[in-house]
């Protein structure tokens, strides 16, 4: 096999795997793509799947796949290790702390792709940096937690993660919600109670919807 047919396979197979980890559990539908609950669609390899079932490192029940625990260590080493060509210079990778269900463990984060990237390069005088890991990584946390409950499509100024979605016109609505979605959904209630109502809404523009500081 190629260089260059070996790193597309090796992109592809990242690509599939940041995808699920962010959906947390994505349907395939019939066009050859995957879609999240949150409506994100990705296209997908059919070789890359195949590649991340046989590792283990996706499961699959039905047409509904979802990452295994396996997954997040072995992106980790992969992006580590430089097996994605060229992706190196497009990354701004560091390593944050973060607590899943109450654990504390280490992750990636590319700050070129991240909601607080213009944040975590900005510097004080002191040349020490503007915000702290733990309150990136807080942000990070808020921004996934947006995404899995699938707030991300509604743009408008109702942001409550209800745990009812059903409206109008949507009969079961509610009932499609997955688990994954409702967990984090709950997550981000929590967190946006916790941060107060003077900060939760710089907190939801910056991080959730993307907004520069400065326009917030």
């Amino acid at each position: 096999m190629s260089d260059a047919r070996e790193g597309k396979n090796a992109g592809d197979l990242v690509k599939l795997l940041r995808f699920l980890l962010v959906a947390g559990e994505a349907r395939l539908s019939g066009d050859g793509a995957l879609a999240a609950a949150d409506g994100r669609v990705q296209p997908f390899s059919p070789a890359a799947l195949d590649e991340a079932l046989s590792l283990g490192l996706v499961r699959r029940a039905g047409a509904v796949l979802a990452a295994t625990p396996e997954a997040r260590a072995h992106l980790k080493r992969r992006l580590c290790a430089g097996e994605t060509p060229f992706a190196g210079q497009h990354r701004d990778v560091a390593e944050v702390v973060v607590v899943r269900d109450g654990v504390r463990e280490r992750a990636l984060v590319n700050r070129l792709e991240s909601p607080l990237a213009a944040l975590a390069r900005l510097k004080e005088k002191t040349g020490g940096a503007f915000l702290p890991e733990s309150a990136l990584a807080a942000g990070e946390r808020l921004h996934a937690d947006f995404t899995r409950g699938g707030l991300q499509p509604r743009m408008t100024m109702s942001w409550e993660p209800r745990i009812a979605s059903r409206q109008k016109g949507e009969a079961g609505a509610s009932r499609d919600l997955t688990d994954t979605a409702l967990a984090a959904r709950l997550r981000l209630a929590r967190a946006i109670e916790a941060i107060g109502p003077e900060l939760s809404g710089v907190a939801l523009d910056v991080c959730c919807f993307m907004k520069g500081l400065e326009t917030v």
